[in-house]
């Protein structure tokens, strides 16, 4: 097979956001229009070396292609807040409310999931016009109805906040694209810091009792971690850190992934269609694991977290281990006095890493925010009280709360600013793509 490890070819950059003319905004709606630009300009810098080849591509019909992502980002500020808020906004096109809505029926109808790969028109150049001509008029907002109404306001954070769901999805889903050509391309090369020795795993106890899980402040919250509520928790323990890659090596040389005693019926069955025998993105050279990343092929890290694999490996994974996996509520009272730093997008490792277990305190887990998002034994349903939001931005995230796991705790690929101890990510249970890891719990003993 061929192997060409150097990097993807640069492309043409992105021009840097416009900033906010200072001169007719309020300092606050100054702050306001440069976190804005900031995070769209943090999508764009994503794109940054990339062909846009590269971009229109879609692997699976899960993932979609760079282009799209930063289209969809795009549509959602004008579709929920400059086609109701600005009386005399110019639609960019028409047809792009077809082409880039994701899930919101209200909305309309969509261009298919599975076929948004065949998207060779627009062009790249012309969605980031796209892009620019939001920017500008989004600014424009700002400029001409500060203060917005307390409805504007909820819907432009949510707007950033849904654009850092995206940078994510861009990285994860860019990823599993190149893995699947032959010349093995780097997305970003990177020099990966030496492997440091872990301690073995520790166990933090936990006592019973009734605890306030779910949301609770004036800080911006997806609906989906409200309301918070009580609930009464069995006496519990959590691993002081992530299972590793060696860990989860020797789980595969006990020949778990054929022994179906281990595994639920559906895992099981997810393992026979799949062929599954090892994580995503791993391979054996002779005597050498290897392991795919953003950086290119290299040698797998036997100390570094176990990643890409599903909730059915996950469950199985502990169940061999006589453990289980943690509950979101569990995980949620051991992250709430935990340290809410670590390996994030921001490093630019954008790939796990051992360092942070390595330097663990003594008085509590480590590696609970970043690195890899946590599979929680947890199906993805409503909180007691839940309702969504009137309108279409009601689809968000309650018409999703069925076949779904939680995770926890964000991932290399998360911006930091996104994450908090009561977020609640969900994916279906055989999602591999993702990067998603695993921590071992078990009842108090």
């Amino acid at each position: 097979m061929p192997n060409d490890r150097t990097p993807v070819s640069s492309g043409p950059s992105l021009p840097p956001p416009r900033p906010a003319p200072a001169s007719v905004l309020s300092l606050e709606a100054r702050q306001i229009g440069s976190r804005l630009l900031g995070v769209r300009g943090a999508t764009e810098a994503l794109v940054s070396g990339l062909t846009p080849e590269d971009c229109s591509a879609q692997s699976m019909p899960d993932a979609s292609p760079v282009k799209w992502h930063l289209a969809h980002t795009t549509w959602f500020f004008e579709t929920f807040l400059l086609i109701p808020g600005v009386p005399d906004y110019r639609i960019f096109r028409e047809d792009f409310g077809y082409l880039f809505n994701s899930y919101y029926d209200a909305v309309g109808p969509r261009h298919p999931r599975p076929e948004r790969g065949l998207l060779t028109r627009p062009t790249l150049e012309e969605v980031i016009a796209y892009r620019r001509h939001v920017n500008d008029a989004l600014v424009r907002m700002l400029s001409d109805q500060w203060p917005l109404s307390p409805a504007a306001m909820e819907v432009l954070e949510l707007g950033m906040q849904h654009e850092q769901q995206h940078q994510e999805l861009i990285l994860t889903d860019l990823k599993h694209l190149l893995s699947r050509n032959p010349l093995e391309p780097a997305y970003r090369p990177q020099a990966f810091a030496s492997p440091v020795k872990l301690k073995p795993i520790q166990w933090f106890s936990y006592s019973e009792g009734v605890r306030r899980i779910g949301h609770v402040g004036d800080g911006f919250h997806f609906d989906n971690e409200a309301p918070a509520h009580r609930q009464f928790l069995e006496p519990f323990q959590i691993a002081s850190r992530l299972v590793t890659a060696g860990e989860y090596l020797e789980f595969m040389e006990d020949r778990a992934y054929e022994r179906p005693e281990l595994w639920m019926s559906d895992g099981w069955a997810a393992v026979q269609a799949g062929g599954w025998t090892t994580p995503l993105y791993w391979r054996r050279e002779g005597r050498r694991w290897m392991v795919f990343t953003l950086s290119g092929l290299r040698e797998l890290d036997l100390d570094e977290p176990v990643c890409h694999v599903s909730w059915y490996e996950a469950d199985a994974y502990a169940r061999w281990h006589q453990s289980r996996l943690p509950t979101e509520s569990e995980w949620e009272v051991a992250a709430l006095d935990a340290a809410q730093g670590g390996n994030f997008a921001e490093s630019a490792r954008l790939h796990p890493s051992s360092i942070v277990s390595a330097l663990r305190a003594d008085w509590g887990p480590a590696q609970l925010f970043g690195d890899v998002w946590e599979w929680t034994n947890s199906a993805y349903l409503p909180y007691p009280g839940f309702k969504p939001s009137a309108g279409a931005l009601g689809e968000y995230n309650g018409k999703f709360m069925v076949n779904q796991f939680v995770l926890r705790g964000g991932s290399c690929a998360t911006p930091q600013s996104h994450i908090r101890a009561t977020y609640r990510n969900f994916f279906p249970p055989s999602a591999r793509w993702q990067f998603s890891g695993i921590r071992l719990a078990r009842d108090q003993r």
